[in-house]
């Protein structure tokens, strides 16, 4: 790793590709200078009105006029394990719907596309005024509330305030809301993880990792004329190549300070608990195959987060990153404290950063477990606190409650608690026995709550009573309960009810020390560093990931690993030199079945040096026509530390060439309804 992040780039000099970069705010001219082709503002529109975030954390893009979404397989699991049965299991079957009738809803999924983006920084720079601590927090969340509120005209509309360049910038990102978003096609998940963990994050790869899903407007498939059309070509090395989707979160502007807390505590705590996490999950799917079904999607989530974090720490660790983080940041003081002006409004923001690290370490073990339910890994005690809490926020002025439950959420959260999705006691019993374990590890058997919470009783025994003592699997007693509102909450004797009624005193509590002691120092002090940044270098800068929709530019590259030239495709051929028969190296039946009548030099997957992170998955691979050419699905070993930094001489992006999709929907699985629409 020592050479991951020797070219690290100061802000005021970007290098290369880096850069998730805002549709209004795209360096197109740059663009043009380098590669020759600057995309116009017509094109640009045209993408972003091509490109759709998923609710699962993902991204995808529209492929058809007839609201045909493409996206990862591992974005569409946990659709397809919901929809999945002991005597159905798509995730080992694969699924394909012949017919309209057969494109079977995903009981939680939604699908946005970016409508409108907005700049709302004076509207609430004017709210804080003056204001510091907690009453510009206050202040900052109600005027939020309102902008959303005003903006979001109905159901259909989903609005949010983003906080850009640590809070220099507030834009308002208008969303076109869909809730109706059924499954088309999805390969066996043995194909579209073909390699499995130990593969992940590496290359070569040979991974099917692609799904299709259509977008419902009132009962009919949604026309959707800003689409991406196929390429005949597909993606070829040196190409010009744009990824456009929705990289969920970096900290490229953290302090020194912060990057400490994370890894010195946060990460090694993350690392810990999800590597125990996992054995327990593994364990349970040795009691038989239906517990090897329905543990299966839970377990790829841990395993693909543990990776994520054990890169992330490798770069935090690596002396000659940290280095040159701290370069970085001496500079930014230094300039800032050369200029009396700034030095007088900025100077100090580092230190009052510094200063409440210790605070946010004393508080981190009971806001995760208590609040952010690290403790209570439970679908049932989810859907308890999210009635509770829906019952007593919506009895509150708009910019008075917590802010996940304001007005432009309230179609997520009623979609969330009537969802069909299958829910199993079985497994209920082990991740709640587990997470209250380390609850009251973490925590210490004499802490209040914990004293409260566990009485005499043990954790196994207290998950064994809220899970079968509890009817909340039912979207009937859900939806009883939300309709009958604050009075049918108080009086319910429904355990998971009961539990979380309990425990909510408490998670409030630690979440309003959480915001009002930690929250609001940081987020007013990064307010300050990110104004500073402008004045120091200008604005003509990204800003870090929010999960909100962004395109990258770079080219199909590969990359010299210690001498040795990795080459940016991979065949079809080399899938059947790697296979072994063995999970995870065994190829679907179909895959068997097919070989001859598949082309061995068709490219499978391919890498690009386009800056993405996670989020990115099932992002479309563009070419300068807009014409899908890839899939992103991944990024390399060296990628994971693109959470702090970006390195072009080794990140890549990795992605299926869009060849290989249409090769095997037609070669191996006669899906001819798709091939149909793409063509």
């Amino acid at each position: 790793m020592s050479r991951i992040f020797a070219f690290f780039l100061l802000p005021l000099c970007l290098m290369a590709e880096e850069g998730m970069w805002t549709f209004d705010n795209f360096p197109a001219a740059v663009v043009g200078k380098k590669y020759g082709f600057t995309p116009s503002q017509a094109w640009l529109d045209r993408v972003r009105l091509a490109s759709v975030r998923l609710a699962e954390g993902c991204s995808s893009s529209f492929v058809s006029p007839n609201g045909l979404l493409m996206t990862n397989h591992h974005c569409a699991a946990t659709c397809i394990a919901q929809l999945s049965s002991a005597e159905k299991d798509y995730m080992k079957l694969g699924y394909s719907a012949k017919t309209p009738a057969e494109e079977a809803k995903c009981p939680r999924q939604e699908a946005n596309v970016l409508i409108d983006i907005g700049n709302v920084t004076a509207r609430i720079e004017k709210a804080t005024k003056g204001l510091d601590g907690k009453a510009a927090l206050e202040a900052r969340k109600a005027e939020t509330a309102r902008v959303e509120k005003e903006c979001a005209t109905s159901d259909a509309v989903r609005c949010e305030v983003v906080s850009l360049y640590g809070g220099g910038v507030y834009a308002l990102y208008k969303y076109q809301r869909y809730q109706d978003v059924r499954l088309v096609f999805a390969p066996e998940f043995s194909i579209a993880f073909f390699g499995g963990d130990p593969d992940n994050f590496m290359f070569p790869r040979y991974n099917l990792d692609a799904t299709f899903f259509r977008v419902y407007e009132n009962g009919q498939p949604l026309k959707t004329p800003h689409h991406f059309k196929w390429s005949k070509g597909g993606a070829k090395e040196g190409a010009l190549t744009f990824v456009s989707g929705h990289p969920g979160g970096t900290n490229r502007k953290d302090t020194i300070a912060m990057l400490e807390t994370e890894r010195d505590f946060g990460m090694l705590h993350r690392l810990a608990y999800l590597s125990e996490y996992r054995g327990m999950l593994a364990q349970f799917q040795t009691k038989g195959e239906e517990q090897e079904r329905i543990a299966q999607d839970d377990l790829n989530h841990v395993e693909n987060s543990l990776k994520v974090y054990k890169g992330e720490e490798r770069a935090l660790v690596e002396k000659s990153f940290f280095s040159q983080k701290q370069a970085e940041e001496r500079d930014f003081q230094k300039r800032v404290q050369a200029d009396a002006k700034l030095r007088a409004q900025y100077g100090k923001a580092w230190d009052e950063i510094a200063a409440v690290q210790a605070k946010q370490r004393e508080l981190y073990y009971p806001y995760i477990y208590l609040e952010r339910q690290y403790g209570f890994r439970s679908q049932l005690f989810s859907h308890a606190r999210r009635l509770l809490r829906m019952a007593e926020e919506f009895d509150k002025p708009n910019e008075k409650r917590l802010e996940e439950f304001a007005d432009a959420w309230k179609p997520t959260l009623k979609q969330a608690v009537l969802s069909p999705a299958p829910i199993y006691a079985e497994l209920e019993i082990e991740e709640l026995a587990f997470s209250l374990t380390k609850l009251r590890e973490l925590l210490g058997p004499d802490d209040p709550t914990v004293r409260a919470l566990f009485g005499k009783r043990g954790p196994r025994e207290i998950a064994m009573d809220a899970v079968k003592n509890s009817k909340l699997g039912s979207v009937e007693t859900r939806k009883a309960l939300l309709e009958g509102g604050k009075q049918a909450l108080a009086s319910s004797t429904d355990s998971m009810v009961a539990l979380a009624r309990m425990v909510d005193p408490y998670a409030r509590a630690i979440r309003k020390r959480m915001e009002e002691e930690v929250e609001s120092v940081l987020t007013s002090n990064m307010e300050k560093l990110a104004r500073a940044r402008f004045a120091v270098y200008g604005t003509s800068l990204y800003p870090d990931a929010t999960f909100t929709l962004r395109l990258s530019y770079g080219s199909v590259k590969g990359w010299t690993e210690n001498g040795k030239v990795v080459p940016p495709f991979t065949i079809f051929g080399g899938t059947y030199e790697r296979h072994t028969g063995s999970f995870p190296f065994a190829l679907p039946q179909s895959w068997l079945d097919a070989k001859d009548k598949l082309n061995p030099q068709t490219r499978f997957n391919f890498v690009t040096n386009n800056d993405i992170i996670g989020g990115n998955s099932g992002s479309p691979v563009i070419n300068k026509e807009g014409e899908v050419v890839g899939l992103i699905f991944d990024g390399n070993i060296h990628s994971l530390g693109g959470n702090y930094g970006f390195d072009e001489t080794l990140n890549r992006a990795v992605a299926v060439h869009s060849d290989a999709i249409k090769e095997a929907l037609k070669k191996v699985y006669g899906a001819d309804r798709v091939l149909e629409e793409l063509n």
